[in-house]
């Protein structure tokens, strides 16, 4: 971790971390926010689902299709982030072995410190 003024930040390298298939590595958690790490083999999905907050998926490492129920489709790999609304239903589905980072309620943390600043 390193310190940067009186703020503590932390850092990791995901694509070091030792992950197991479909089981979360949660990275940091608060009342209003998390961001984990998740590792879905090839040909196997993350079946429909929805967070509370807005959330932010970024594509670590293979390729993934992510489709929602509307019908919407996006594709892509390492770099392809996705940003859902709060509430909003998606599946992600591992055209290769993905390692995928989620991150969610960050605006929302984000508008608090802002607002007690």
């Amino acid at each position: 971790m390193l310190r940067s003024g009186a703020e503590l930040v932390n850092s990791w390298d995901v694509r070091a971390l030792d992950l197991r298939p479909h089981s979360p590595e949660i990275l940091s958690t608060t009342d209003d926010a998390r961001a984990i790490v998740l590792e879905i083999p090839a040909g196997e999905s993350l079946q429909d689902h929805q967070v509370h907050e807005r959330a932010w998926v970024t594509v670590i490492d293979g390729e993934v299709e992510i489709t929602t129920p509307g019908g919407e489709k996006v594709a892509g790999g390492p770099g392809l982030m996705v940003e859902f609304a709060p509430g909003e239903r998606h599946a992600v589905f591992a055209r290769s072995t993905a390692t995928l980072e989620d991150k969610a309620g960050a605006t929302d943390r984000a508008a608090e410190r802002r607002a007690s600043s």
